[in-house]
């Protein structure tokens, strides 16, 4: 896959004067990596069109463990369930890379949406792609090893980055990945031994991508399948 160009894609499918209408409801707002949209038990007032960035959803246990459900970028929206009913959340949303999103009030965009069936339309179509995503990373979570998962994961924030290199600690991958921290260093040695990667203080920079698709499980490819994409 390359590299999702800048700007969101469920509001470039529209059609002008739906999209136009949207964007009268919203405002950019800026993040930066580490920020939280919302944790699990808030209500979810924004809705969050990703232009630039990662987001991801985590699922957070009693006892601290946390692992990545979702992985958003310019493709998608964060807390869209909330534009078909109000909602609250079940994950923490955070941002993994700095960036920008086109921030909408939930009550607004449920208003909207009730009068533009196309709007209605496009975001059913991208929420039931996150329920895909959502089982396909169920089975991936219990049944695949680590470094399989590892390589999954870095492809899929390459595919939503600009550039070859993006930082992310060991702590961090661990939190995402649902995994000790040992366990990451071995994968992320493994994949740099291997050529694919080079790692150094946080840093990871993607050298020869064939070679993460290699070592990544069948879910990357399964994605695909889904993965959520306009009506031409």
């Amino acid at each position: 896959m390359n590299h999702l160009s800048p700007g969101n894609r469920p509001i470039e499918a529209l059609d002008a004067n739906d999209r136009e209408a949207l964007l009268s409801l919203s405002v950019v707002a800026e993040f930066d990596a580490g920020h939280v949209f919302h944790e699990p038990g808030d209500a979810i007032d924004h809705v969050h069109f990703i232009e630039q960035g990662i987001v991801s959803a985590v699922a957070v246990l009693q006892d601290g463990r946390t692992v990545e459900t979702v992985m958003v970028g310019c493709e998608g929206v964060t807390g869209a369930l909330a534009a078909a009913v109000p909602q609250t959340a079940h994950t923490r949303n955070v941002a993994q890379a700095a960036g920008v999103a086109r921030r909408v009030e939930a009550s607004r965009l449920r208003a909207l949406i009730a009068d533009r069936p196309a709007l209605r339309d496009l975001l059913a179509s991208y929420i039931t792609s996150l329920q895909a995503e959502l089982e396909q990373s169920s089975a991936c979570n219990a049944l695949h090893r680590a470094e399989q998962r590892f390589a999954k994961w870095l492809l899929r924030c390459h595919d939503r980055v600009q550039g070859e290199a993006f930082n992310l600690t060991q702590e961090y991958l661990a939190t995402m990945l649902g995994s000790q921290r040992t366990t990451v260093n071995e994968a992320a040695q493994a994949l740099q031994k291997s050529g694919a990667i080079a790692y150094s203080r946080g840093r990871i920079t993607v050298l020869d991508r064939a070679a993460l698709e290699r070592v990544a499980c069948e879910c990357y490819r399964a994605a695909d399948t889904f993965r959520w994409s306009p009506r031409s």
